[in-house]
């Protein structure tokens, strides 16, 4: 249940094209709808400005086919992240308008584009290659809140130049989102750059002493860039959350 369908039923009961029975029917599903497995949020979107995204690993298909057909009865965009490829395949015989983003494993069905509002861009920088599926967990996420979004991959430590060489385009982004595995030095350098938000995360990617990631974690925690904000390790969604409500401070909902 978004805004603009409670807007729209609260109109067509001042109108007297809708009795207050009919009025209650469509607004059942307030506060959250209970499948017995899961009770999904139907008022994230009126508190926060973004969906109830469904984490999708540890679900079965058929529960995320539930989940689905609540949330896209109830008005809203499902968005699936940790979605893997065969599960996906098995929830899109249900659900027929799934996309499938496979580099980034989110599935998606936004019937209504959430209208882009913030202060400006957000830009999503990845260090390496094999940091792109989180990177692109945070970027499709942040999209699909509503921002501007701008790409800069394989720019690592490693290579320096290849980021410097890229300063314009990021000093025009409103916030900054940096993914990165191995040490996880990138964020540290971008934060000591650019007067922007910095949101770091640290990818699970490196060899046997980068610890699944949480040398990269321990690292950007240790930023001697103040100001450095850290999700959680191959957190791209968290991110993106934290990115979109920076991105709009001082905004209302309607973008002023």
């Amino acid at each position: 249940m978004t805004a603009e369908n409670i807007r729209r039923i609260l109109d067509e009961v001042a109108a007297g094209r809708l009795d207050t029975a009919g009025a209650l029917k469509q607004l059942r599903l307030l506060p959250f709808d209970d499948l017995g497995f899961a009770k999904l949020d139907n008022h994230r979107a009126l508190r926060r400005g973004v969906p109830e995204v469904v984490f999708g690993e540890g679900k079965t298909a058929t529960q995320i086919i539930a989940i689905g057909g609540r949330v896209l009865a109830a008005g809203g965009n499902l968005i699936v992240t940790r979605l893997a490829p065969d599960k996906a395949r098995a929830v899109k015989t249900r659900l027929k308008k799934l996309v499938y983003h496979e580099s980034a494993q989110i599935g998606s069905i936004v019937a209504h584009p959430a209208p882009q509002t913030g202060h400006g861009t957000v830009a999503v920088i990845c260090a390496g290659t094999s940091d792109l599926p989180i990177a692109e967990e945070a970027a499709l996420c942040a999209e699909m809140f509503g921002n501007r979004i701008s790409r800069l991959y394989d720019v690592g430590v490693a290579g320096l130049h290849r980021l410097t060489a890229n300063l314009e385009l990021l000093g025009q982004a409103a916030v900054l989102i940096v993914v990165a595995g191995m040490e996880g030095a990138l964020p540290s350098v971008v934060a000591g750059l650019f007067d922007k938000p910095v949101i770091a995360v640290p990818t699970s990617v490196g060899y046997g002493a980068s610890f699944g990631g949480i040398a990269a974690l321990l690292g950007m925690l240790n930023s001697c860039a103040g100001g450095v904000t850290v999700v959680n390790i191959d957190n791209g969604f968290g991110a993106a959350l934290a990115a979109t409500l920076m991105n709009r401070i001082g905004i209302d909902r309607d973008g002023k």
